[in-house]
């Protein structure tokens, strides 16, 4: 049976020889990188004898006394119980208490283990089992932690490799697929958009090794860099904390480990980790929360997320502003505004592209069809399954995608928006309604899109995230809904009229938009099917594809009015013939991609690439930068889609559009405005008409007190105030013609 290897070193030997000699460049000792990473502008001095003395009376211990170095204003008085080794730098030690969250803690250093340490001015060190080598601001509070260690190799949780390792203990993330044939390596500052293109582009062997390279050259692979401690961050009941860089203005409470982590904070966010917590592997980004018992491996968490109540993180990165509660969550890219709250929840192996909620019980990719664990799942902005949906690898879903509770029993495509899916297990079929949430959820799309941007909390906004239901992506998908829509009309037709031929897709398209034109009755009463939605023989069945198909439309014809709108109001244009040049761009309805929450026409992605692969950008800054370039031309480029838009559903060029046309384009977007507002507050008002939901309450005055008065509902307020600022903007414009 193999033993621990117990290696016997002399005393002496503690607090020294951090860097290996081999690692040492020439002509630089050990302190060489601590120098550089010490800014705190002390100047520290030797102990005086006198010094000496009252240290000695108060119980500290020093291998050399001449190896510590203090400021001007070191109060010797305030040290106690301390054992010290190797070089330790203490700054200003005044006789005052610091006090944070109840915790009230008098200046100095107590009762510690301090090796080969750097500490600026009025910290509290106290019952501090064992501290090495660590640089540790001024105004910390570190009380009662068993272990607080760098290590010569410390990461700090970025996947690099430092001199004289191996290459098998880098650090990946295998994200979207658990095979690892998407991973990716992890470093401080990743944003969603980097995430995605690491993962999503995997043919690209170039730009894949552009990557590797950004990331190496950006995070030094020297050995002997301290951990450091951020000024006024607060450390209090920890047990292990190792290899860890925390930023300014931290708390972290209870922590049971903590281990390879860089830990943001500061001006951007202030970042809490809580108890019970266990950390290893993993970037924690500017203003995350992470709370009782939460255990993450190999993980990224972007700015102001949240981990709490026994929450899993394993092999996944979280996108900013998104929580995760109770639940599991294993390989999977998250895109920024995420929802996922209650326990048994469990999510594996996905891209989520975001505003999405996971509800109880859900369990998204939990089984894999395959021989092997290789499967994915990819969801669509506002994805939203309900309670104990069991979903399986391979699935894909549009944007806005609610799934009503059930066991699906087989791989899902749906490639229509802002739809329901039911399993009808009684009738053995897949239900689609498209336009769901219009229909009959308007009140919580419209107030979900409200909500994420009342809730991003990003001081650096470096990728523009789009919250808006309707935008380049969702419409795209509407006009591929639109061709399905027809499609399936026409065959549908054709199969109640005892037609026995295959026809074309073509034919199909041809007569279903005929059908769907013309409103002709007969489609309200047609069995219509989708074709190659579920991998089963059961059918999928389309309800309401007549009510969808026009809606849809509206909903097109409102985007691009809204738009319009919008460039006519910011650009102060007046006159009919400046209207018609607000669009310079061809109207070419052009594909767009979601770039960890940041929308993106493919061009623009392409060029990203390239510019990537030849050198032109040449650091994950440069290509941070390009994502904030695009920001600057997206209105415009929001623009020309949505004229495209226009053109290709109506034949309406605003180029050479008469005043009528506009007028009747902009009194359409009334209309639509019009009854979204109504259905916001009609969706609403169920709840309080439902004799199901009514019955908690004695009376309607309980269910106010409770509930709150439908009427005095803040966000129907707003929303009714929002529509007469529309209908008086449209108003202005049309005289202006």
């Amino acid at each position: 049976m193999s033993t621990n290897v117990i290696k016997k070193h002399s005393i002496a030997s503690i607090g020294y020889n951090f860097i290996k000699p081999e690692f040492l460049p020439a002509g630089e000792d050990e302190y060489y990188l601590r120098n550089i990473q010490n800014r705190n502008g002390i100047n520290y001095r030797q102990l005086s004898a006198y010094e000496i003395e009252v240290l000695v009376r108060n119980r500290n211990t020093s291998d050399n006394w001449n190896k510590i170095l203090v400021s001007d204003a070191f109060n010797a008085e305030l040290v106690k119980n301390c054992k010290f080794f190797g070089l330790v730098r203490i700054g200003k030690l005044e006789p005052f208490s610091l006090e944070f969250s109840d915790l009230i803690v008098p200046v100095g250093l107590y009762n510690s283990t301090i090796i080969s340490c750097d500490f600026g001015d009025n910290v509290v060190i106290d019952n501090v089992n064992y501290l090495s080598h660590y640089i540790i601001g001024s105004e910390v509070v570190i009380v009662n932690v068993n272990e607080l260690v760098t290590t010569d190799y410390a990461k700090f949780g970025i996947g690099i490799i430092k001199e004289g390792e191996p290459e098998s203990v880098r650090i990946w993330l295998e994200l979207c697929n658990e095979n690892g044939g998407r991973k990716i390596i992890p470093f401080n500052g990743m944003l969603p958009g980097d995430a995605y293109m690491w993962t999503k582009f995997r043919t690209d062997e170039l730009l894949l090794q552009k990557f590797k390279e950004f990331t190496e050259s950006e995070f030094h692979n020297k050995r002997g860099y301290y951990g450091k401690i951020g000024n006024r961050t607060v450390i209090k009941n920890c047990n292990i904390i190792k290899d860890v860089w925390v930023g300014e203005d931290a708390y972290i409470k209870g922590a049971n480990k903590l281990k390879n982590l860089t830990v943001n904070s500061g001006e951007e966010g202030k970042s809490q980790i809580g108890e019970g917590c266990e950390l290893v592997n993993g970037i924690v980004g500017f203003g995350c929360r992470v709370f009782y018992g939460v255990k993450a491996v190999r993980f990224i968490m972007a700015s102001h997320s949240q981990l709490k109540y026994g929450a899993r993180l394993i092999n996944s990165y979280l996108g900013n502003n998104a929580t995760i509660s109770c639940c599991e969550v294993l390989n999977s890219l998250i895109f920024p505004a995420h929802e996922q709250h209650h326990n048994n929840s469990f999510l594996c192996a996905s891209l989520v592209m975001g505003q999405s909620n996971i509800a109880a019980g859900a369990t998204i990719g939990s089984n894999h069809n395959s021989r092997s664990a290789d499967g994915e799942l990819i969801a669509g902005r506002g994805f939203w399954p309900g309670l104990c949906v069991s979903l399986k690898h391979n699935s894909k879903f549009a944007s806005f995608t609610m799934i009503a509770k059930g066991d699906y029993p087989a791989e899902i495509y749906i490639p229509i928006p802002f739809s329901l899916i039911s399993n009808d297990e009684s009738n053995d079929r897949l239900v689609v309604m498209p336009g769901y949430w219009f229909m009959y959820n308007m009140y919580a799309l419209q107030r979900n899109s409200n909500k994420y941007v009342d809730r991003d909390n990003r001081i650096d906004k470096a990728q523009h995230i789009e919250y808006d239901y309707l935008a380049p992506d969702s419409v795209n998908e509407l006009f591929t809904a639109l061709k399905l829509l027809k499609k399936f009309t026409g065959k549908a037709y054709l199969q109640s009229e005892n037609a026995g031929n295959i026809e074309s897709d073509e034919t199909y398209i041809k007569l279903g938009m005929d059908l769907l034109e013309k409103k002709d009755p007969v489609v309200q009463q047609l069995n219509i099917i989708a074709d190659d939605f579920e991998n089963t023989n059961r059918p999928t069945i389309i309800l309401k594809a007549f009510e969808a198909y026009h809606l849809f439309k509206e909903l097109i014809v409102y985007y691009g009015a809204t738009h319009l709108l919008k460039a006519i109001t910011h650009s102060n244009t007046e006159g009919l013939e400046h209207i018609k040049n607000l669009s310079q761009s061809k109207m070419i309805r052009n594909i767009w991609l979601n770039l960890g929450g940041q929308l993106m026409p493919a061009t623009e992605v392409e060029e990203l690439k390239k510019r990537i692969k030849n050198g032109k950008i040449n650091s994950w800054k440069m290509t941070h930068d390009f994502y904030r370039s695009q920001e600057e031309k997206y209105d415009r480029q929001v623009l020309a889609h949505a004229m495209a838009s226009l053109k290709e559903l109506t034949g309406l060029n605003i180029k050479k559009a008469s005043k009528e046309d506009i007028i009747n384009l902009l009194n359409q977007a009334v209309a639509t405005r019009t009854w979204m507002t109504k259905g916001i507050y009609t969706s609403r008002a169920k709840d309080y008409s439902n004799n199901f939901r009514k019955m908690a309450y004695d009376d309607l005055e309980e269910m106010n007190a409770v509930v709150g008065s439908l009427e005095d509902n803040s966000f129907i307020i707003e929303q009714k105030e929002e529509l007469k600022k529309f209908k008086n903007l449209v108003a202005s414009v049309r005289k202006k013609l």
